[in-house]
């Protein structure tokens, strides 16, 4: 099977109105700017997007967000985009908090074959509102389903043609648990290999979760809150 694509335009091919897609990154760390252009440009609606943030107003999901692309936002950070703070107020767009450590469960949950679980996060709050609730040893869970999406796109620091990847620092944040979850996952890489010239010790997420790979081109890895020393 072959899984290269030559771009990131043909790595999105299907991708449709109404459709449900896990982007991976944390902040601006580790996410797939040229997917998330090529989405842009395509000019897809109503978007279902399950994503750690939503990226900042003129960069990531952002973009995204300023197209009206998107229908609901499924994160546990939104704190750094003006444009979705707007839409959340004028009632343009659908927000689910969660947990950040529920929402990575929820991720790897998905890819694992576990439909639900049970956690304590969330419990007496409005994360808790219509969701089931059990008692383990004297205290209180709550129900909390796996994602389903159509497709994951997920962005590793080096790849090879069979779709095994490797990511690198930080970016081995929600990316590995999601390409293991999506019906379609799409990776992007900066550097793509042959077969045998990754070390095998090494590998995060193994060919068998990757359906389609391209190497990706003029990274910008910007910094969300550049913090230095005086």
């Amino acid at each position: 099977m072959n899984k290269v694509v030559q771009s990131a335009e043909e790595a999105i091919a299907g991708i449709s109105d109404g459709m449900t897609l896990m982007l991976g990154g944390f902040g601006l760390c580790g996410i797939p700017e040229n997917s998330i252009y090529a989405l842009v440009k395509s000019g897809v609606k109503k978007l279902t997007c399950i994503s750690n943030n939503a990226g900042v107003d003129d960069f990531g999901i952002g973009l995204l967000l300023q197209g009206k692309q998107v229908k609901k936002m499924i994160s546990s950070y939104v704190g750094e985009n003006v444009e979705f703070e707007r839409q959340l107020l004028n009632g343009e767009l659908e927000v689910e908090l969660l947990p950040q450590g529920t929402l990575a469960e929820r991720c790897r949950a998905a890819g694992a074959g576990i439909p639900a679980f049970f956690t304590p996060a969330g419990y007496g709050t409005e994360v808790a509102e219509g969701k089931e609730v059990r008692e383990f040893n004297g205290k209180k869970y709550i129900m909390e389903e796996a994602f389903k999406s159509d497709y994951a796109i997920v962005k590793a620091w080096k790849g090879d043609t069979d779709g095994n990847l490797i990511f690198k620092a930080t970016a081995r944040n929600f990316n590995p648990m999601m390409a293991m979850a999506g019906k379609t996952t799409i990776a992007e890489v900066e550097e793509l290999l042959k077969p045998g010239e990754l070390d095998p010790n090494f590998i995060h997420t193994p060919g068998i979760f990757v359906n389609r790979i391209f190497q990706g081109s003029n990274y910008e890895k910007r910094i969300e809150q550049r913090t230095i020393s005086k």
